[in-house]
């Protein structure tokens, strides 16, 4: 009990400490900060944790440092919406906390929260049929040393707004260092918890099980397959529909790990089947072996930790995910002020049979279509070899590009966006491999690039043509760039920092003629407003 006091005073001293420091100092209108993507007012954000959905709003909870505009003092931060693209900003969530013996601290790592419609875990009163349950990974640490990772508990019984730590923590320990991000989700056979957690080194994915939260058994492990360049992060096993084949679905598991570019960070993804103890790989799984693995999830250098929304009504058919725009590469060196990261826009993930293998397709949710205001539409036209073809921008910040051609005769076909003081972004499809298409974006001229050595970069990503056909949705913001190829076959994800408003756009062929069947770029309104005190 005197224990518990303890916590519990410091728990609200430290949340009032937190609410000051969340006292918003942000315009909303400051260089680089993004309009329709979260970010926080103020402060560091990485991966997003705890999403789900309670009573009409989605809760995005997110690794915080309450205090500075660097990676440290690593928190629960929180939002909720009722859109999935408006956010209000609530209070810290969970904090770091100092240990009962004196010397170690705890950082809240990332983790999950489940709705325990039944109370399961008995931590909220007896009849409660909304208890909020986070599943993090405690992160003990001293002097600067991580000195043990494990699995703890903490409960809400008022949506989310306020926590208590469960006194029986940690509920899973292996007396390691490197144990951590659980994604724990309700597996309805067999009326049981299942916890998705891993081991980073040994490129390792723990399957656990529990009927009540607070007591879990191994179950069976699944890793060393694909890309195992990094170490492996952030796991989720998701149940994903196929396109096109009612009532089927498969088993998803995506980890954060690799990427195309040696020493960059990004996510992959196994397709396979979930028998409630073990994933097992189909053998409909996108090749996961080099030279090229084709199974990554995102093949720009932005896009990494993504998982689920749990407990999603049923008017989605699909599962949603939200990843963190940012590369641990340069993450700590972004020329942004006062605050240091953003979420993608929500995705709707589907799988798409494409010969004899299942590819994860991804779309932004239907709602980012509601953001659109001032159109301007290309009619159908030819964009002659070596004779670029102007397209005016319909917002100089944040925007969307719709666009479908077909290459012919032409080798290249580029749209250079974001034209700024003679800064763009190049974004072409490349035909010159006869083997293999790609789509590149290329940031190398996109304005501030110097703050890292590996930021000037361009990424590729394989594609194919559909009836001949080429189909790009393109989301800008101020910062971010987001690339939803055939439909969201392929996507690629980047951030970027220009010299100025965009311009327009120039759309060019290389080698040959090509022919734009449509084009048209409509302005997107800001959600992201600034928040009163």
């Amino acid at each position: 009990m005197k224990q518990r006091i303890l916590f519990g005073l410091f728990g609200l001293l430290g949340t009032l400490a937190l609410q000051a420091q969340l006292v918003p100092v942000a315009t909303y209108q400051e260089s680089y900060r993004p309009q329709y993507h979260f970010t926080p007012p103020q402060n560091w954000i990485n991966d997003p944790n705890g999403l789900v959905y309670l009573n009409g709003e989605y809760h995005l909870f997110y690794q915080y440092n309450p205090f500075e505009n660097t990676w440290g003092h690593m928190s629960w931060g929180h939002a909720v919406s009722k859109d999935l693209l408006r956010w209000d900003h609530l209070p810290v969530a969970l904090q770091e906390f100092d240990n009962p013996d004196g010397k170690s601290k705890t950082m809240i790592f990332s983790g999950s929260a489940v709705v325990d419609k039944a109370n399961t875990s008995g931590l909220c009163p007896p009849g409660t049929s909304d208890c909020l349950v986070a599943v993090y990974t405690s992160h003990v640490h001293e002097d600067g040393k991580g000195t043990a990772q494990h699995q703890s508990l903490a409960y809400s019984t008022d949506g989310g707004r306020t926590f208590e730590q469960y006194t029986g923590n940690p509920v899973l320990q292996l007396n390691s260092r490197q144990f951590r991000d659980p994604s724990v989700f309700w597996y309805a056979p067999g009326k049981k918890w299942v916890m998705a957690v891993v081991k980073p080194n040994q490129h390792l994915t723990m399957f656990y099980e529990s009927k009540d939260l607070k007591s879990w058994s191994l179950m069976s492990s699944f890793g060393k397959v694909g890309d195992t360049s990094r170490i492996w992060e952030c796991p989720a096993l998701v149940e994903v529909p196929i396109e096109g084949e009612p009532g089927k679905t498969k088993w998803v598991l995506f980890i954060s790990a690799g990427h195309p570019q040696e020493g960059a960070i990004g996510m992959q993804y196994y397709v396979g089947h979930f028998d409630g103890r073990q994933f097992i790989l189909d053998k409909a799984s996108p090749a996961a072996k080099p030279p090229l693995y084709s199974s990554y999830v995102d093949w720009g250098k932005d896009y990494y930790a993504a998982i689920p929304f749990n407990n999603l009504p049923a008017t989605h058919k699909k599962p949603v995910m939200l990843g963190w725009m940012n590369n641990w590469e340069y993450a700590r060196k972004l020329p942004t002020k006062p605050f240091n990261g953003l979420m993608s826009v929500p995705r709707e993930i589907g799988l798409r049979r494409i010969g004899t293998e299942l590819h994860l397709v991804q779309q932004p949710i239907a709602g980012v279509a509601t953001l659109r205001g001032a159109a301007i539409t290309q009619p159908k036209f030819t964009v002659a070899n070596g004779t670029p073809r102007n397209v005016p921008v319909a917002s100089a910040t944040a925007y969307e590009l719709a666009c479908t051609f077909t290459p012919g005769t032409a080798r290249l076909v580029s749209i250079d966006l974001t034209q700024s003081a003679g800064r763009y972004i190049r974004l072409t499809f490349d035909a010159t491999d006869k083997t293999q298409a790609y789509v590149r974006l290329d940031r190398t001229q996109s304005g501030q690039t110097s703050f890292a050595e590996s930021f000037a970069s361009v990424e590729s990503a394989p594609v194919r043509l559909v009836d001949g056909q080429l189909t790009l949705r393109v989301l800008v913001d101020a910062s971010s760039i987001e690339v939803f190829i055939n439909e969201g076959e392929r996507v690629i994800s980047n951030l970027f920092f220009p010299d100025g408003p965009t311009t327009g756009l120039k759309v060019t062929a290389t080698g040959g003629n090509a022919a734009i069947q449509n084009l048209t770029v409509w302005s997107l309104q800001p959600t992201m407003l600034a928040q009163k005190p």
